[in-house]
């Protein structure tokens, strides 16, 4: 009976959150959103689901925070270069045939990927004819995407990430260091545009010819999960690409039959040309 009652304990609070603050996470996996809200549990001082939903519903301070534990902020420059070099392997030849692109990445987080993708872009000559867009539904997230300011003890391994892409440059010629951080070129954000769009509940909202959506559809459900897919299938071009995360496939998805398999272990498809 305990365990019956947290469910409706934890199902209301998803409810009071759609309701209260317009964020849907009632499709997300359940067991990773309730190991998180469990976490927020303790974070907050609460003995049970119905008291965090009192906190979230008559304190506005709280869900900022709460909203922290809710979406997973855990990126990299060049995070699996493998992947990053089999787009600038495989993928930019076809996206050079394009007078400009438009990249969508989804679930940026704090912005690793698109400033990733901006200094690949950059490195092909591709960049000048490149609209990149960030979205994610945690503003603080969007707001640290937007600064471009990253530990400076992290350059370490997004160097090594670089390098194992197949990078043309050094990373440093791309950030400067200053107490502690590093601030990353203005230049690469003038093609970026970071906003706020939820795969769960949004509709499509551009024409792209790449979406890079990595390591995001792990935490929603079959269904939501086909959402996603769908509205990325919407986006993409004729022939467009659609990149997942390493752990991440689109078997048994309901849009499957509109993908082809374009390089399979760095998890690369490409939409079929009828679908």
């Amino acid at each position: 009976m305990p365990d019956r009652t947290e469910d409706i304990e934890f199902r209301l609070l998803l409810d009071a959150i759609r309701l209260r603050y317009h964020y849907d996470f009632r499709e997300y996996a359940v067991a990773s959103l309730k190991r998180r809200l469990g976490q927020a549990r303790e974070r907050f001082d609460c003995r049970s689901f119905s008291q965090l939903q009192e906190r979230v519903l008559h304190d506005p301070a709280v869900f900022p925070e709460l909203l922290g534990y809710l979406t997973v902020q855990v990126s990299e420059l060049f995070r699996d270069p493998a992947y990053f070099r089999a787009l600038r392997e495989r993928v930019v030849p076809h996206l050079r045939t394009y007078p400009s692109l438009k990249v969508w990445v989804a679930g940026c987080s704090t912005g690793e990927e698109v400033y990733s993708l901006a200094i690949l872009f950059r490195e092909e000559g591709l960049e000048e004819r490149t609209v990149f867009y960030g979205t994610d539904i945690n503003p603080a997230a969007l707001s640290r995407a937007e600064a471009g300011v990253y530990e400076l003890d992290r350059m370490a391994l997004f160097t090594e990430n670089h390098q194992k892409s197949g990078g043309r440059s050094s990373l440093a010629d791309y950030y400067t260091a200053a107490y502690g951080a590093a601030v990353f070129d203005k230049s690469l954000r003038k093609r970026a545009v970071f906003s706020d769009h939820s795969l769960a509940s949004d509709q499509v909202f551009a024409e792209v010819q790449l979406v890079s959506c990595r390591n995001v559809l792990i935490y929603f459900d079959r269904p939501l999960q086909d959402r996603a897919v769908g509205l990325f299938k919407e986006s993409l071009v004729r022939k467009g690409f659609l990149g997942l995360g390493a752990k991440e496939s689109l078997r048994f998805n309901a849009h499957t039959e509109a993908f082809s398999e374009f390089a399979r272990d760095e998890r690369v498809y490409q939409k079929r040309g009828d679908a």
